[in-house]
């Protein structure tokens, strides 16, 4: 009996002296000790919870080298790794997670309007809820401050730059046509439904060195990861009709929407100011395919229209007028994949490819185009921790644009093949919660002017409080000359600006303030010396300008039970000297004072939203050949009041209206002047009005889903 004793004390006295202590304490960067932090070694039961001091201690069978976890919720995970009889009276310091935290944002320039945002100034329902935006995203960015009133044109002019200045990517991938041509004094719409988009990013100014070719905005937005449930949607309007399907599988989806455009019952009604032959008639289509793999998603995004058009309008030096048809059909197809590799490295790639033909015929002269585009783009993100992260990637892009013009007389070809192709790196520094670094550099090689450009680009940001932050941006953009100008001189060099931003925004309890300040210089811009560019236009890069201001934004969708609204204010000083200009001046797309007023409210006895926009705009300048200065002259403000409602007969039924101008402003967009002066030497001039001063829209939306009560309402 007494040696069985004493074989378990031997026993257990060789379990005993083979354990082996672990031990040590857990404090954060000031110093303060944690309190239930986990401490473990990786693949064991072996482990402990820290006290209120911090400290831990447990013992293990576990020899050699093996990896202690320290982790606790809202700092950074520690492994250390090393021998386990070194693993005693340890020193443990965790860093604060960033990304679990209320850490400071870079916000200069950028606006999002995405639900997965930390700071979201619009959310993606309000790019079709907007009175005034009529279902188009475009109309609704333009109630953000940074933009310009531009009523004739229906693009996007960002902090005095033209139009062709912003660039628009789906799911990070070139779109190289992305809105419908149209006649003089008829705005053009977006091509692509908001209906398939559930994140929207508007930068004017100081953006990604991801993104290039761009001098004054990006635009990014990014098609819907996965929908909610199966569901098919019909829609009965004033001006057509569309329907769309949504099927959902175990690890897959398709959404496809339809619609079809036919301005003539409508023009038939509430004629406008347009002698039409035959009224706009369109049809679109687009389509989205996921499919969920082991580390990723694969996405399929393919989008088609055709529009066609025939209309006379008035012309002060041809008295019956100007005939102008057009015939357009675009197809847009972008493939975009974005999966984890492991090691916290992850990759976005994708591909799109654009073939557009447009067919225009005025007053007897033809002009047909093709443009062919592809953009091929990858991307690397590697994660060390929360606080430091790097992206680099490549990308080429490719244009291939033919212009065939003949009339009576003269037969002619043009057009240009172009391929740029960028590097880029940025790294995302985060020294703490309260302070941020965003830094980045991109090379583009312009092949055309044969020329490698450097863009530098940085932003910073700083939490000046619990609910504010200041951010600083400064950025070097580069652009091509656009078509027009590269298909009579494709040699003709890139456009350059500096962007110089300083942004303050405050955010509590659904309430946002944002205060932005900004210098934009350019230099390199394209001048020729004729009316408009042609064939035989001396080009060359010697335009210059600068653009500065001041932008206001305030949304607030608390303080009042079921109101949600925006103020937005924009002050713009900007002059240029580029195309024909004589010498520099403010631009005649430039309002100096821009401000939106925008209101949705929930009547929840009439099952309705009823919807308001306001718009001003100060005049905006134009040249009269009766005075001796060049656009020396102002047209009276520009206002605009929109209202809508959408009524739900049933959960899955509603009816909508929408009235654009109900007030009936008698807004002007310009005028124009008679090539030759009278007998008195006068140039007299006919006020180029919109083409109709209100527009109404009715609608009837019926949701068929499975749980019986979604709509589309958050599509109006």
């Amino acid at each position: 009996m007494q040696s069985i004793i004493k074989l378990l004390i031997l026993l257990i006295s060789s379990v005993v002296f083979s354990q082996t202590t672990i031990s040590g304490k857990v404090t954060d960067s000031k110093n303060q000790p944690i309190l239930g932090a986990n401490v473990y070694l990786d693949g064991t039961y072996d482990g402990d919870t820290t006290n209120d001091l911090g400290e831990f201690s447990f013992s293990t069978e576990t020899t050699g080298a093996q990896r202690l976890i320290i982790s606790y919720l809202s700092y950074e995970t520690k492994t250390i790794a090393g021998e386990v009889s070194t693993l005693n009276n340890l020193n443990i310091i965790l860093k604060e997670d960033m990304e679990t935290l209320d850490a400071v944002v870079i916000s200069a320039g950028t606006f999002e309007a995405n639900d997965n945002s930390k700071v979201s100034v619009l959310k993606p329902l309000d790019v079709v809820t907007t009175a005034s935006a009529l279902g188009d995203f475009v109309g609704a960015l333009q109630t953000l401050p940074g933009t310009s009133t531009v009523a004739e044109d229906g693009r996007l002019f960002v902090r005095g730059g033209d139009a062709n200045e912003t660039q628009i990517f789906i799911d990070g991938i070139r779109v190289f046509t992305p809105f419908s041509p149209t006649a003089n004094n008829i705005p053009t719409r977006g091509r692509y439904s908001p209906f398939l988009f559930d994140g929207i990013t508007f930068s004017t100014g100081g953006y990604s060195a991801e993104y290039g070719n761009a001098l004054s905005s990006v635009l990014l937005l990014n098609t819907i990861d996965e929908p909610d449930q199966e569901k098919t949607d019909i829609g009965i309007m004033t001006v057509g009709a569309s329907l769309g399907r949504t099927e959902k599988w175990d690890k897959s989806s398709l959404s496809v929407n339809a619609s079809y455009i036919n301005l003539a019952p409508y023009l038939a009604v509430f004629s406008d100011r347009n002698d039409w032959e035959k009224p706009y008639e369109g049809a679109q289509g687009e389509a989205v395919f996921r499919q969920k793999l082991n580390s990723g998603m694969l996405k399929f995004y393919a989008a088609f229209d055709v529009s066609d058009f025939d209309l006379t309008q008035d012309d002060i030096n041809i008295t019956e007028g100007v005939r102008y048809k057009l015939n357009n059909k675009n197809f847009y197809a972008n493939t975009s994949y974005h999966g984890v590799l492991g090691s916290g490295w992850s990759m976005q790639t994708g591909l799109s490819y654009t073939i557009g033909r447009t067919d225009v015929n005025v007053v007897g002269s033809d002009i047909a185009s093709d443009e062919n585009s592809a953009h091929m783009k990858l991307k690397l993100k590697k994660r060390f921790n929360s606080r430091f992260k790097l992206n680099f990637g490549v990308e080429h892009l490719t244009t291939q644009f033919d212009e065939r013009f003949s009339d009576d007389s003269f037969n002619a070809a043009y057009g240009f093949n172009n391929n740029n192709t960028g590097l880029f790196l940025e790294s995302d520094i985060v020294f703490s919660k309260n302070l941020a670094l965003k830094v980045g550099m991109r090379g583009d090689n312009y092949a055309l002017s044969d020329a490698f450009k450097v863009a530098p680009r940085a932003s910073i940001a700083y939490k000046t409080s619990e609910n504010s932050q200041l951010s600083l941006a400064y950025g070097d953009f580069y652009q091509n000359a656009n078509s027009s100008v590269l298909k009579f001189d494709s040699d003709i060099e890139t456009q350059h600006t500096k962007h110089y931003i300083m942004n303050y925004q405050f955010v509590n309890d659904g309430r946002i303030f944002r205060a932005e300040v900004y210098r934009k210089d350019y230099d390199n811009l394209v001048k020729f010396d004729t009316e408009f560019e042609s064939f035989d236009s001396n080009y060359d890069n010697s335009g210059s300008g600068f653009a500065q201001g001041l932008d206001l934004f305030w949304r607030d969708n608390s303080s009042i039970k079921n109101l949600d609204y925006w103020l937005s204010y924009s002050f713009l000083d900007t002059e240029r000297d580029y195309r024909n200009y004589p010498t520099k001046a403010q631009p005649s797309f430039a309002n100096t004072h821009n401000f939106s007023a925008v209101a949705k409210y929930w009547i929840e006895d009439w099952k309705s939203q009823v919807g308001f926009s306001y718009t001003f705009a100060s005049g905006r300048p134009y040249n009269n050949p009766n005075t001796t200065d060049f656009l020396g002259e102002m047209t009276k403000s520009y206002n605009s009041i929109s209202l809508n409602w959408a009524y739900l007969l049933s959960p899955q039924k509603i009816l909508y209206l929408s009235v654009n101008n109900v007030l009936g402003f008698k807004n002007i967009n310009g005028y124009q002047y008679a090539n030759t002066p009278d007998m008195n030497g006068n140039f007299n001039r006919r006020t180029i009005r919109p083409a109709a001063d209100q527009f109404f829209f009715i609608g009837f939306f019926w949701t068929i889903s499975e749980d019986g009560t979604d709509n589309q309402l958050d599509n109006l």
